[in-house]
């Protein structure tokens, strides 16, 4: 059952969501009502399409109407709730063009950020530390919830605050086309897609250990971050590769009638 944080804490080495970051200063309990309604929508306990209503909300969680609009209005900016004049808020419903539209911006950017994180040297024990809560979960949300910390490690050392923004702007949606995918997983596939997913995240994290594990981002002849020898480019690149085709095949396995995203 849907209940409020203790307390909003950020996650460990890592920034909270772009989208708080920018709201200012939220009151407390504004920022609690909105992370336990989020949470709610992307572990599926609030479903795809149902009714945000503020009494039940606000009964439910202990708190006034006021920070539950407020709350709502920020997820509705960050694309997880819809708001309608006469019918009110709801959990956005996913569809494939919007599904499109989600991952082509991810495949536009989030390699492009990869190879960069690879050629500046990065602390790859958080994206271990998230794979291996990944496979522990228990169920999909848990695993979901892993996943998102796993995607972050690999652009958020890219050196450009702006690109971390814009695709922390898209972890929310991402997990929201996600939840829809496992709820529709084709029957065709050999093995459930969380396996396959695994698999290319472990391929992945490993090209980009190989790309930089030469000199962490500092060549013996002086190099400064950024700059790369031609081998940490081939790894960086093969590492970019393989994250745009993991990208790009989700959406080929979990919504096939979108077949005009970039690689596919």
């Amino acid at each position: 059952m849907m209940t409020m944080p203790p307390a909003v804490q950020p996650e460990p080495a890592i920034p909270g969501p772009a989208l708080l970051t920018r709201a200012g200063a939220l009151p407390s309990r504004t920022v609690a009502v909105l992370e336990a309604i989020r949470h709610a929508i992307l572990t599926g306990e609030l479903r795809a399409g149902q009714p945000l209503v503020e009494t039940d909300l606000a009964e439910v969680l202990g708190v006034s109407k006021t920070p539950v609009r407020e709350a709502l209005k920020t997820l509705a900016g960050a694309g997880l709730v819809t708001m309608n004049q006469y019918k009110g808020a709801a959990v956005r419903v996913v569809d494939d063009e919007q599904a499109r539209h989600v991952y082509d911006a991810r495949l536009l950017l989030e390699p492009e950020a990869l190879a960069r994180t690879v050629a500046r040297g990065h602390d790859w024990r958080p994206a271990h530390e998230a794979l291996a809560r990944a496979e522990r979960a228990r169920d999909q949300a848990e695993r979901s919830l892993a996943n998102r910390d796993f995607h972050r490690e690999l652009y958020r050392g890219c050196g450009n605050p702006l690109l971390v923004r814009m695709l922390d702007d898209l972890r929310d949606q991402t997990a929201l086309v996600s939840a829809a995918a496992w709820r529709q997983e084709p029957d065709w596939l050999a093995a459930p897609s969380w396996e396959l997913e695994a698999a290319e995240h472990q391929a992945i994290l490993a090209a980009a250990e190989d790309g930089g594990q030469s000199d962490g981002g500092q060549s013996d002849g002086g190099q400064s971050d950024g700059e790369q020898s031609d081998g940490e480019q081939s790894d960086g690149a093969r590492a970019a590769a393989l994250l745009s085709t993991h990208i790009a095949s989700f959406v080929y396995r979990n919504f096939p009638a979108t077949q005009d995203i970039q690689g596919t």
